[in-house]
Formats: structure tokens, C-alpha cells, sequence
């Protein structure tokens, strides 16, 4: 079975350390960033060890959407930030579809066959003009114009074997506050994020998104706890209203957002029992393995690790081969050429 934790390493190559808490039966995932590539050789190199170290191996997977949140640079295309497809979508919504489409074929091409199962992409949170650190990450502040192309993209990353998480449940996009650096209160009524913020992730679940991941934000006005840690958001609208039965992800407990919950392990405890599948834990090594010691998941009510263990196998990557292979692919040549002539003068920002 895979554990509900997922865990960052530090640099190129696993230490001692990191491959002990990868033994750890709790641990069921790695989070690659920026900081763990220097070339694909390198980052391939890095997987597979991953990947040996037990069996059923951990899910590697990586924030890889697109412009200011794209980790790995060199040899791979780089990607524009998704409100410009929602741009081209404006102008000719079968351009939007077929570019969408290349980018999630590019996006499962490249990540696996360096050995990355997934990204956690695409953003189906609507860009209301609020918020600075969703901005050009959202594809469109038009939930149909999301959904369409969501789904476009989704699909090319799915037919080439890899499946998709959509981020962030019930939407981040209406908070100007950053949940990296604080709590956001969103203060409104049930009614207005059903009617907009979740119409692309209900919409995403009909064609079968295979993972959802919920803000780290408090809608105060429908239910007290941040959206990760709430019952109401996870079980009541997510898994029953909305019938979702794919993986749950918990963004990042480090985050300013999740310190709502107490410490490290109570976070964990409290995302597991609200309904999450598995929890990540990143920049906190010391966290991490003290989660991974101390976190007892047979006493939490609502966590089944064998139901959830189901759902997160189903995210392994199906098609990840060598990445010398990969630029003779001809497919691959022609989509990258296409993209790069579409995108290739974009703004590069900070990645997050």
C-alpha cells in the first residue's frame, strides 16, 4: 500500500536520511522542486533511485504548470502561464483547445520520461482580479472558458498516460491574500462559489479528473475550518454533492494557511480525517519525520488507508520511458516546435 505522506528532499540526490523516511511505510509520495534539478540526466537518475527503493514505489510528482510555477527549465519547453491560452481562447476558442491540448501532452511527455508520475496541475480557480499569487496561473475569469480548456489540457496529459490534479477546491482566486504567507478569509455565501468558483471543478469531475487538492482558506460565512481540513468541504460537497472519487491531496502543511490547525502532526491528523488522501509536507524535514514516527493513522476516524492507498495508485505515470528516446519521438518534436513558436517570448517569473 502507499502511506498518506508525501515529503521534499533537499538537493540532487537522496541522503541517508531521506532514504530511510522514504522506507517508512507512512511515506507514500516525493515532491520534487527546483532545488532537486540540474539536468534531466541527473533528474532521471534521481527518480529512479526513488522509485527502488520500495515497491509499490512512492508517486514522484512536481508543480509543473506553466509560466512563474514551472521547476525544471533547462530541456525542457517552457510553458506559458495559463491565462494565456484563456486569451487565445477569446480570439479562437479551437486554437485555446488544440494549444491546451499540446501543453498537457508536453507537460506527461517530458516529466515522464524523466520518471515524474504527475504534475499538480491545471488551476481551476477563476482570476476575480484579486489575487497576486493565483493571477496568470488561472486560465480565464470565465468558469466555461476554464472548464473548456481544463479539460483540453487534462486530456492531453491523460491520453499520454498521466493523470491530472486540479487546485485549488472550492477556489482561490476571489482572497488577495497569499495562504503561503497567511490565512485567507473568503466572506462569501455558499450560493456565490457554488454558482462560480466550483463550477470548473464540478464540471472537471464529470470528465473524470483523477485528483482534486482544497485551498488552504476559510469561507466563514459556510464553515469555520480551512477548506484542507474541513469536513463540510471534503466530505459533504466534494464526495457527496459533487460525487468525487479520485485522490484528495492536502496542499502543504507548511504553509502559513495550515498553522490554523495546530502543529505538524495535529495538521496531518486533522486533513486525513476531514477526508484527505494523502498530506504533503515540504520544507520541513524535521516534520516530516517527526510525522512520519509519530502519526498514528489507525486512530484516525474518517482516514482508510487501504481505500485511499486504491485511489493513489492509480496515479503512477503509464507511459514513462527514457528521455534520450523522448527528442526522437516525432509527435513530441512537433508539438514542442509548435509551442515554442506560439509562447517562446512569454515573461518568465519567480517561481512560487
Amino acid at each position: 500500500m502507499l502511506g498518506p505522506v508525501m515529503i521534499d528532499i533537499r538537493s540532487f540526490v537522496l541522503d541517508e536520511q531521506e532514504i530511510t523516511m522514504i522506507k517508512n511505510p507512512l511515506c507514500g509520495g516525493v515532491i520534487l522542486f527546483s532545488r532537486n534539478f540540474s539536468d534531466k540526466k541527473q533528474l532521471n537518475d534521481l527518480c529512479q533511485s526513488i522509485r527502488a527503493i520500495k515497491k509499490p514505489s512512492p508517486l514522484i510528482c512536481v508543480d509543473h504548470e506553466g509560466g512563474r510555477v514551472q521547476r525544471f527549465h533547462q530541456g525542457f519547453i517552457s510553458l506559458p502561464p495559463m491565462a494565456e491560452l484563456g486569451k487565445i481562447y477569446q480570439e479562437n476558442k479551437q486554437d485555446a483547445i488544440e494549444y491546451s491540448y499540446n501543453i498537457g501532452e508536453c507537460i506527461a511527455m517530458e516529466l515522464q520520461s524523466c520518471g515524474i508520475d504527475f504534475s499538480f496541475t491545471p488551476v481551476l480557480d477563476i482570476n476575480h482580479g484579486n489575487s497576486g499569487v493565483i493571477g496568470d496561473r488561472a486560465f480565464s475569469h470565465n468558469p466555461l472558458t476554464i472548464t473548456t480548456i481544463a479539460h483540453s489540457l487534462m486530456k492531453g496529459m491523460q491520453d499520454n498516460g498521466m493523470q491530472a490534479v486540479g487546485k485549488h477546491f472550492p477556489g482561490h482566486g476571489y482572497v488577495k491574500a497569499d495562504s503561503h504567507l497567511s490565512l485567507p478569509i473568503d466572506d462569501r455565501d455558499f450560493d456565490s462559489i457554488y454558482t462560480a468558483d466550483l463550477r470548473p471543478f464540478k464540471a472537471m469531475i464529470q470528465h473524470n479528473i483523477a485528483a482534486i487538492m482544497p485551498a488552504h482558506i476559510i469561507y466563514q460565512k459556510i464553515d469555520p475550518d480551512p477548506a484542507g481540513f474541513s469536513k463540510f468541504w471534503l466530505q459533504d460537497i466534494l464526495r457527496n454533492k459533487l460525487e468525487f472519487e479520485g485522490v484528495i491531496f492536502s496542499d502543504d502543511l507548511s504553509m502559513a494557511g495550515a498553522k490554523f490547525a495546530g502543529s505538524y502532526i495535529q495538521r496531518a491528523k486533522k486533513a486525513l480525517d476531514a477526508g484527505c488522501d494523502m498530506v504533503l509536507v515540504c520544507n520541513h524535514p524535521a516534520e516530516a519525520n517527526n510525522i512520519l514516527d509519530n502519526l498514528d493513522v489507525d486512530k484516525i476516524k474518517n482516514y482508510n488507508q487501504a481505500i485511499s492507498s486504491m485511489r493513489l495508485l492509480r496515479m503512477h505515470g503509464k507511459n514513462i520511458t527514457s528521455y534520450d528516446k523522448l527528442k526522437y519521438n516525432n509527435r513530441y518534436q512537433n508539438i514542442s516546435q509548435k509551442i515554442k513558436n506560439k509562447f517562446e517570448n512569454h515573461d518568465l517569473q519567480m517561481d512560487l
